[in-house]
Formats: C-alpha cells, sequence, structure tokens
C-alpha cells in the first residue's frame, strides 16, 4: 500500500523515514510526506515492482525467530522468477480441461514397444505427438501475441518442461507435426538428459510455439500450469487413473487423464481454445490415427 500511494504521488521513498517495525515506511509515513509542504518529490520508475507490499520471507522469518537455511539463486532461478512472475501478472490467462480416456492408447504403446525393434515410447511421446497434430488441424492456437500483430506459427515447436537440479527448463521438440513416434521419443530422451547435465544449446530451449507440462508420473491429478511467454498455451497432463464412466448408458471403468489448457486470452478465444483440445482428446482416444 505504501510502495503503491508513493508511486500514485511521484514520491521518492529514500526521503521518506519510516515508523513501522524496524523502521519500515508504512501508509501513514506516505500520507504525511505527501502532505507535507516541503515533501522531495521524484518521478519514480515505471518499471513493475519486484518486492511484496508486506514483510519479505527472510524479513518475516527474521522478526518470528524461524529456523531456515537461505540459499542463493541460481541464474535460472532468477530467470524462472522474473518470466513467470511477468506471465502471471500481465498475460489474462484462463483454463479449459478435457477428460480423456486412454486404454487404447496404453495398448497401442504396449504393442510398439513390444516389437523387438527397441522402441521405448513413453504417453508423453504421445501426448507431444497428438498435441503436434492438433495444432495443425487447429492452427490459430499456435500463436502468440505481440503489439504489432499475432504470430501465427507454421511448425509445432514443442517446448517440453523437463525438470532439472537447477530448476525448470523447457528443450524443445521442433516441427514435431512432422515426426513420428520414435523419432519423437528418441529426441526427447537426448534431450532430456542434456539439459538435466546443463548440456542444451541456447537454440534447443529458448523459442518454441507452444508448452507442454506432464506431472502425471509423479501421480498428480491435474493442475493449471502457467503460460511460458512469450507462446500463447501450455498443456498441463495429469495422471492416467481408472475412473468410473457411462458408456451407452451403462457404468463402466476407463483409465482416464485429465488435461487443462492454460490460454493467454488475447490471443486465443475460448472457441479455438475447446476446438485444440477436442482435436487433442480424438488423437489421444484413436492413437492409431497418430500413426498415419
Amino acid at each position: 500500500m505504501a510502495r503503491r500511494l508513493a508511486k500514485q504521488g511521484g514520491l521518492d521513498l529514500a526521503g521518506v523515514t519510516g515508523s513501522g517495525p524496524h523502521g519500515r515506511i508504512v501508509k501513514v509515513d506516505v500520507e504525511a510526506a505527501l502532505a507535507a509542504p516541503a515533501a522531495p518529490v521524484a518521478v519514480v520508475a515505471t518499471a513493475p515492482l519486484a518486492a511484496p507490499s508486506g514483510p519479505g520471507a527472510k524479513e518475516l522469518a527474521d522478526m518470528l525467530g524461524m529456523a531456515y537455511r537461505q540459499e542463493p539463486l541460481s541464474a535460472m532461478r532468477k530467470v524462472i522468477a522474473s518470466r513467470l512472475s511477468e506471465s502471471k501478472q500481465t498475460v489474462p490467462h484462463f483454463y479449459l480441461t478435457v477428460d480423456c480416456e486412454i486404454d487404447a492408447l496404453l495398448q497401442a504403446r504396449k504393442q510398439l514397444n513390444g516389437t523387438g525393434e527397441g522402441l521405448k515410447i513413453s504417453v508423453n511421446d504421445f501426448v507431444i505427438r497428438a498435441v503436434a497434430l492438433a495444432l495443425t488441424q487447429v492452427p490459430a492456437a499456435n500463436a502468440s501475441f505481440d503489439p504489432g500483430g499475432l504470430l501465427m506459427y507454421e511448425h509445432a515447436d514443442i517446448s517440453v518442461a523437463v525438470a532439472t537440479p537447477a530448476g525448470l527448463i523447457t528443450p524443445i521438440i521442433k516441427g514435431a507435426e512432422g515426426k513420428g513416434l520414435g523419432t519423437i521419443s528418441s529426441e526427447m530422451k537426448d534431450l532430456a538428459a542434456r539439459a538435466r547435465d546443463g548440456k542444451l544449446k541456447p537454440e534447443e530451449y529458448q523459442g518454441g510455439s507452444f508448452s507442454l507440462s506432464n506431472l502425471g508420473m509423479f501421480g498428480v491429478k491435474d493442475f493449471a500450469a502457467i503460460i511460458n511467454p512469450p507462446q500463447g498455451c501450455i498443456l498441463a497432463v495429469g495422471a492416467g487413473e481408472q475412473r468410473p464412466v457411462v458408456k451407452d448408458g451403462q457404468l463402466a471403468v476407463a483409465t482416464v487423464m485429465s488435461c487443462t489448457l492454460s490460454v493467454d486470452h488475447r490471443v486465443v478465444d475460448g472457441a479455438v481454445g475447446a476446438e485444440f483440445l477436442a482435436a487433442f482428446k480424438k488423437f489421444i482416444e484413436q492413437p492409431l490415427t497418430m500413426l498415419l
């Protein structure tokens, strides 16, 4: 509140004495400084405020005598914090969720991996392929916002979130719409291994037209991811689990996977997002169509 009032009034906080705990400047200090005839006034930069309005984590822990160990921020963690804060604050997110039955996909995966060709296709490889093919059917979802006009990408360059000891990184399967499951699988294994070893080249993780984050292997049922700027969408994939479903008026059991699309409303409208999810769901539930 104090920072906001100072910014609105053009007040330089460097010249204000705080009366709050540990000398913190509070609302009444700013109001008094703005009301004083000789209050020092300066133009305040319009950059986003990085500090929260209340006590920071370290300050609060120190005040309350909480035990902790502080680790310095890595360069990657600083970038993650900056980009995702910017995304959540400036990008108008909305969310769409669809449930996909994956029993046919699991059966197709089992058959492919049992051919003796050395294939080890994962569910995530199928998801990458389905996303890429859905984007070719709904190209309006393969876009980014730019003040000069929307960028409509010609290829499905899929950024895939990979957890590393240093933080999250998104290596890219480029031109995924033109690659089969075997190629996607081998590329993803190579990219993920080098990502964890910190050996990716910048062009292998910078860019991308659409992001995918899969936490299904951790048992997460569903979640909503933050858009990876400047992309327009990110798909969050949960775990496949057996759930009761109704088929032809009869109760049955199916393996169901919940997927949530986070969308930049400046780029993609609700109808386009729904159309993309419908195409994605069809590919996931009819996996043989991905082999054509």
